[in-house]
């Protein structure tokens, strides 16, 4: 059955006074998939770990179902806590064989050894490893022994699944395989499930609400495309993938949530005003940011007169669904992960037209 969680103004600090959470409040519904993105040091394991009951809170409350499971008086150990955990070093029994690791994690549950040794079998194979179950994690590769490790946590069927990067040590393709693997069977257990990661692409992949972490703090909480579309800071529309970002000012009035502005310094080209949207409510300064997201620029000729900055191509890289070029722009620095249906030539001078939906302005932060 899947568990609702609730943190309330959770902090954890360590001796010393170093501070690791300050302030976390969020709530998971029952049966929802949150992903904890933020780069190192964010804090998103320290808040993993409280939440298994690996660390203790120093104040704050976590509840988990209708049970306290931390708080100034209360500390429920994770056996006691219902739940599952990959871990990013596997935490594999190496006595035990990758079928009976997954086994274990269905010791709790009582089941004949038949329909526990069935299930585990079950697991293994839709982890892609089922010809691997008699060995080892000595006689395992570092992929195969995450694998293992999922399995075992998904096996379980707990009402909490908590996941500590378990695919970073995989290969491109794998990852992406066992990413859709692990959605499907969260959601087919109904199980809750948190998920740590700093690969923006895997939780936006994953994630019914994303929340950043920014220096042990949570900065925004929502939906992915609103995290996407709507940054609450230039930190959270950095770290969930831009292009690059210009100096600009203000040409006219803000209206409707877009204002015009105007590259500065001068770029090479004579720059033409263009619009960015205004990702969070309040008046735009006279001089700002534009932070581009990728699906806000895209490759003109540069004598066609629509385009609003020039610059000369330094890489370009074909990506199977079009080119991806890196531009240098005077006066603004490097815009990368410009898609265009066709390859233009190192060294060509292009033209970049702006769209206002990838443009995000944001007033220059006080020294």
């Amino acid at each position: 059955m899947a568990e609702r969680i609730e943190i309330a103004n959770l902090c954890k600090t360590y001796p010393g006074g170093a501070v690791a959470l300050s302030d976390i409040s969020l709530e998971v519904p029952a049966g929802q998939f949150l992903v904890l993105l933020g780069p190192s040091g964010s804090g998103k394991t320290t808040l993993l770990r409280c939440l298994a009951g690996i660390e203790r809170i120093s104040s704050g409350r976590i509840t988990i179902g209708d049970r306290t499971a931390a708080d100034g008086r209360v500390h429920v150990p994770p056996e006691q806590r219902d739940l599952s955990m990959v871990f990013q070093d596997y935490a594999l029994w190496p006595h035990r064989t990758a079928l009976e690791n997954v086994a274990f994690a269905l010791g709790r549950r009582r089941l004949p050894s038949g329909l526990s040794r069935q299930r585990s079998m079950k697991m293994l194979d839709r982890m892609g490893i089922g010809a691997l179950a008699r060995r080892y994690p000595n006689e395992l590769s570092g992929g195969e022994q995450q694998r293992v490790g999922l399995a075992r946590a998904l096996a379980g069927q707990t009402g909490l699944v908590l996941c500590d990067e378990p695919l970073s040590n995989l290969d491109a393709d794998l990852r992406d395989r066992l990413r859709v693997e692990i959605s499907a069977l969260v959601r087919e257990s109904a199980a809750t499930a948190v998920y740590i990661t700093h690969d923006q692409a895997e939780a936006f992949a994953l994630a019914d609400t994303i929340g950043v972490l920014e220096r042990g703090r949570l900065v925004q909480l929502g939906a992915p495309e609103a995290v996407y579309s709507a940054p609450a800071s230039p930190f959270v529309a950095r770290f969930t993938g831009l292009s690059g970002e210009i100096g600009v000012r203000l040409t006219a009035p803000a209206r409707a949530g877009l204002a015009q502005v105007l590259p500065m310094p001068a770029a090479g080209g004579q720059p033409r005003p263009f619009y960015a949207r205004l990702p969070q409510a309040g008046q735009a300064a006279d001089e700002g940011i534009v932070l581009i997201r990728p699906t806000g620029i895209r490759i003109c000729a540069s004598d066609n007169g629509e385009h609003h900055l020039t610059g000369t191509v330094s890489d370009v890289a074909f990506r199977g669904r079009g080119y991806e070029h890196a531009v240098d722009v005077t006066g603004h620095g490097r815009l990368t992960g410009i898609l265009a249906d066709t390859r233009a030539a190192r060294g060509e001078t292009v033209g970049l037209v702006l769209e206002p939906d990838g443009c995000l302005l944001y007033p220059v932060p006080p020294c």
